[in-house]
């Protein structure tokens, strides 16, 4: 089992790693490979739907020189795609942002003569998100456009994790939070 983590938080030491460190650390104990990657840390740039990338069914084919191909191929390689971002203005953040829509056009051959191809098609994919309004003021819409995303891309959406930071002056983890994504990646690692 390969698992992939997408982290869109511009900090490395906020609320959505240390969820994701922990979810990793279950991860790797149940023998999952895990690769996790700060998307801050990457040269990415946002799709300019040349189309370019819909002349090729084998690869992604995308012609911006960036690090989304490192990316592309990792996703290519993993069975579970984990989506972990703070929700900022209603959705993911800017890096995050531009990897779906590299990813939809890249992945999904559906814009050219290929008609009916997602190479990712098939995979397992979860999100991890921290907010800071309620549960339906936020990731719940990011959750839902991540829901069409994978119908579109024939991905299996696996659910989400999200927790809400109550402000700069309060603690983000506590017990409740841990045991909550030790179960998360327990009922992913059953189900995927």
């Amino acid at each position: 089992m390969h698992t992939l983590i997408l982290k869109g938080s511009p900090r490395k030491s906020g609320n959505t790693n240390s969820l994701v460190e922990i979810f990793k650390n279950e991860r790797e104990k149940s023998g999952d490979k895990v690769v996790d990657l700060h998307l801050y840390d990457m040269k990415l740039k946002g799709c300019i739907a040349c189309r370019e990338c819909q002349k090729f069914s084998d690869r992604f084919g995308c012609p911006i020189k960036d690090d989304m191909q490192y990316i592309f191929d990792l996703a290519l390689n993993a069975n579970l795609i984990v989506l972990a971002t703070p929700i900022y203005s209603w959705y993911c953040t800017a890096p995050m942002k531009a990897v779906l829509d590299r990813f939809v056009y890249g992945m999904n051959k559906y814009y050219g003569e290929f008609g009916d191809l997602s190479l990712w098609q098939g995979k397992d994919l979860a999100v991890i998100t921290t907010f800071g309004y309620g549960i339906n003021k936020g990731p719940d819409l990011f959750e839902e456009g991540i829901k069409r995303y994978c119908r579109h891309s024939k991905l299996n959406y696996k659910g989400m994790l999200g927790h809400r930071h109550l402000g700069y002056g309060s603690k983000f983890m506590d017990e409740e939070k841990i045991k909550s994504v030790v179960e998360f990646a327990d009922f992913l690692n059953k189900g995927c």
